[in-house]
């Protein structure tokens, strides 16, 4: 069977209905180049030699095409971005993220006062020097460490402590040492009109203050007496189960045996109202039938240091009471009182575990 021919001698297979329309899904660009044949020789060769090149491209082109397109791309992973911590601006970086103080509540704003202005106004040191004992961790609300700079409490109620030593924040506490004189009483009046305690502390009574002495010293007894306004203070200084020492300086009848003497006082001596017994005893001077001796004791009975050396055979002249725990009388003049400073007062409320 003959094959109609075109034009240029090429078999037309278009018309052929045993082929597949393989024609319909031929690019329009097959076509095209198919028409450029029929062109001159010149513009022919023009075009091959394009042709040629555009080929070339086209199969260099295509190993890289394959190699993109080969496969699906895997999605990059997403670099883990770290959220920055929230710091507040309102305070200095190294008080920040600091942990709440779980032994004290704190106070809403506005009520209480701020800790560093507590300790300057209880003269421990100044709001600047405050707030740098804060972050060093040397301040104590309640028993809890606190390093949070501008925490606020009750100045009534909060125990606070520096370096572990109660600092007294309350204003209306007093806390005064007075040397009482020979031949007062300890009573804050007296029916027959002897001098006493009360007519050195009167202007203070007058001004509204009411005080009140911790225990007593007989009339014949002089040196130290702690008057203040706290009663559960006074109260435990006085009880003897805390065991706040004493220190007494007696210049008694006769000379001293160190040893016999004090092992005699250490071990205990039998008196009308039970046994006594002292905690430490020495012999300072001996002299002229006369001896200085030292001693320290927690006990408060009446007269119990003048009752203790009559005991042993060593009457009292002279009678000075010298400590109360850790206060001292030092030089202070008789009949004068001295405000005590913060560490006295400090130590005074934790030797009875206040």
């Amino acid at each position: 069977m003959n094959t109609p021919a075109r034009r240029d001698g090429t078999p037309d297979r278009r018309k052929r209905g045993t082929q597949p329309e393989r024609g319909a899904s031929r690019s329009t660009n097959s076509r095209d180049a198919r028409s450029a044949q029929r062109g001159t020789t010149a513009r022919g060769t023009q075009q091959g030699g394009a042709t040629r090149g555009a080929t070339q491209h086209g199969a260099a082109a295509a190993p890289q095409r394959h190699a993109n397109s080969g496969g699906k791309k895997k999605p990059k992973p997403q670099r883990q971005v770290a959220q920055p911590t929230l710091l507040s601006n309102a305070k200095p970086a190294r008080h920040q993220n600091v942990d709440p103080v779980e032994g004290h509540t704190k106070l809403p704003w506005g009520e209480g006062e701020r800790l560093q202005k507590v300790l300057a106004k209880a003269g421990v040191a100044s709001r600047r020097a405050a707030e740098e004992m804060i972050a060093q961790g040397r301040v104590e609300v309640d028993g809890m460490i606190v390093r949070e700079q501008g925490l606020r409490i009750d100045p009534q109620r909060a125990v606070v402590r520096v370096d572990g030593t109660r600092v007294v924040v309350r204003e209306e506490l007093v806390h005064v040492a007075l040397n009482k004189p020979k031949g007062w009483q300890s009573t804050m009046s007296d029916d027959l009109g002897r001098p006493c305690v009360g007519d050195i502390v009167a202007e203070r009574i007058a001004a509204g203050q009411r005080l009140f002495h911790v225990g007593r010293l007989d009339a014949d007894t002089e040196g130290l007496l702690l008057l203040t306004n706290d009663g559960d203070l006074a109260h435990r200084l006085m009880h003897p189960s805390f065991e706040v020492s004493k220190t007494y300086l007696a210049t008694v009848q006769g000379e001293v045996n160190n040893r016999a003497i004090g092992k005699r006082l250490r071990d205990g001596v039998e008196l009308e109202d039970g046994p006594a017994k002292v905690d430490r005893f020495q012999v300072l001077e001996l002299g002229e039938g006369r001896s200085l001796v030292k001693i320290v004791l927690h006990e408060g009975r009446k007269h119990i240091v003048r009752r203790l050396l009559d005991a042993v055979g060593h009457p009292v002249i002279r009678l000075v009471r010298t400590h109360i725990g850790p206060v001292a009388l030092g030089d202070q003049r008789p009949g004068t009182l001295r405000v005590l400073g913060r560490d006295e007062i400090g130590k005074l409320y934790e030797a009875v575990s206040l």
